[in-house]
């Protein structure tokens, strides 16, 4: 299991998605996951989070759900808070192989989502909401992973939507040796190639 961290823009559906075509792997978005129930619509157009106990039952059902069909699973944003990165250690810290931060400028977020078209993407004020509470989040589930010696890298989320996986699969050969390339998905799958779409 690999945890994938970013701020909104950041690529980590895209390269998600990339990674579990790459390896074989269940691409597990909390966002998206949240945006299918389409329960939570008016809180997430304000900027603001799921509460964790609905989060946790929902994303804990996904990867349970991933591993009984024999998948390992790469995380888009989850945990998101503390709470929900307490819960994950606490049962499955042994799973976790690292925790991978995508870096991107914030004036290229900004343009990334005006991109993207979402609702939740057009207000200013509710972009940033998103970008202060994702950074509170961050500094207090990094030392929660650190203390379960699980591996945290950093990874440069400029550039070529390739030239970002290429950088992640080197991270993933480095904490994830046993992960193996699926030569079908490589050579036959399509990966997006637009952060904005």
């Amino acid at each position: 299991m690999i945890i994938l961290f970013g701020l909104a823009g950041s690529g980590k559906g895209t390269q998600g998605k990339a990674l579990s075509e790459i390896y074989g792997w269940r691409w597990l978005s909390v966002g998206e996951a949240i945006r299918q129930t389409g329960e939570y619509k008016e809180i997430t157009d304000r900027g603001e989070l799921i509460p964790d106990e609905e989060v946790i039952k929902l994303m804990n059902h996904q990867i349970l759900k991933a591993e009984a069909e024999g998948f390992d699973v790469i995380l888009d944003g989850y945990p998101r808070d503390k709470a929900q990165a307490e819960y994950l250690v606490a049962n499955m810290a042994d799973k976790i192989n690292g925790a991978i931060i995508l870096e991107v400028p914030k004036e290229e977020l900004y343009q990334r989502l005006a991109l993207r078209g979402r609702d939740d993407d057009q207000e200013k004020e509710s972009i940033d909401r998103r970008f202060e509470v994702f950074e509170q989040n961050i500094y207090s589930i990094l030392p929660l992973l650190e203390a379960h010696n699980i591996p945290i890298e950093r990874v440069d989320g400029v550039g070529a939507v390739e030239e970002v996986t290429a950088r992640l699969m080197r991270v993933v050969e480095r904490i994830a040796p046993d992960a193996t390339i699926q030569e079908n998905d490589v050579n036959g799958g399509e990966i997006e190639k637009s952060y904005g779409e």
